[in-house]
């Protein structure tokens, strides 16, 4: 069973440490986000994607998702920044809007669904952005669930159904659940919203008016 990290602010600098060998050793951390748990391995580790997929049931033509800890991180996945990215990062990041920037040439397939896309996204959730800052690597961020199961909110749940395939839960408080992330394709003009989800369409509108639905 996948150990439980209950957080405790005093013991942050342990956390990050312990977080840091779980990912050296190609494992996989579940971590709350704003919406619901995620599951967090190096983007750039071939086997740790390999291993995330298989645990998810997860189809390998499906993009995963990246988390990172703000702007200063886009260069390690995106190859260029679309004029529309600064406005809305300014407005909703950190936040539940996911944005799809042209990858890398030099990114896994596995983790780009071999599209040349990469979608990011800055988490609210203070002690996930604060780990990211003290690793200097962005991680996956996709939902922690089953393929076509309900994504799981609290840190027993995650234990229960992923407890002997993780290697390390942090639990600080459950995930608020609702909506998932608004998801909006930059690498397309005008931009396309993807997914409908958190943010409304409309309050992303306010700063994209010409946004494709």
């Amino acid at each position: 069973m996948a150990p439980i990290w209950v957080w405790q602010e005093d013991q942050a600098a342990a956390f990050f440490a312990e977080a840091r060998g779980v990912l050296r050793s190609g494992g996989v951390l579940a971590l709350p986000t704003e919406t619901f748990y995620a599951l967090a391995v190096n983007p750039f580790d071939l086997s740790a994607l390999a291993r995330l997929f298989a645990l998810k049931g997860r189809p390998v033509s499906k993009p995963v998702l990246v988390l990172i800890a703000g702007a200063e991180m886009l260069f390690q996945v995106a190859r260029v920044v679309p004029a529309a990215a600064p406005r809305l990062m300014a407005r909703f990041w950190p936040g539940p809007l996911t944005l799809i920037f042209p990858a890398r040439p030099d990114l896994p397939p596995l983790l780009t669904g071999d599209t040349g896309a990469i979608g990011l996204r800055q988490p609210r959730q203070e002690q996930v952005c604060r780990l990211l800052t003290a690793l200097e690597l962005p991680l996956t961020g996709t939902s922690a669930n089953r393929a076509e199961q309900e994504p799981l909110s609290a840190a027993a749940e995650v234990a229960r159904v992923f407890g002997d395939v993780v290697d390390l839960i942090l639990d600080a408080g459950p995930c608020p659940g609702g909506l998932p992330s608004s998801i909006v394709d930059l690498t397309v003009s005008p931009p396309r919203l993807v997914r409908s989800g958190a943010i409304a369409p409309a309050v992303i509108q306010e700063v994209l008016p010409d946004m494709r639905p």
